[in-house]
């Protein structure tokens, strides 16, 4: 009796700066466990409290979700809300 075996992989690594972690390439937020963007890790963590070890392939880039933007956001919704 032949068993199949299955070409199933799982690759999992882990960023040692900010614990953000990828499965099979995709970026997991570290504090949720959501599926995230790299571009918005980049924003928020990477490129203003990463360093040589910040394994995020986006770090460096611009856009993306930063803090000043959500600053922003905020701002807006409570204009808004005062109106």
């Amino acid at each position: 009796m032949d068993k199949e075996l299955s070409d199933l992989s799982l690759t999992r690594v882990e960023c040692p700066k900010c614990g953000a972690t990828w499965i099979n390439g995709q970026h997991y937020w570290s504090g949720t466990g959501r599926a995230g963007n790299e571009l918005d890790l980049a924003g928020l963590v990477c490129n203003k409290f990463g360093n040589f070890q910040c394994i995020n392939p986006m770090k460096g880039s611009d856009g993306g979700d930063t803090w000043e933007k959500r600053l922003e956001d905020l701002s807006n919704l409570e204009e808004k809300s005062d109106q």
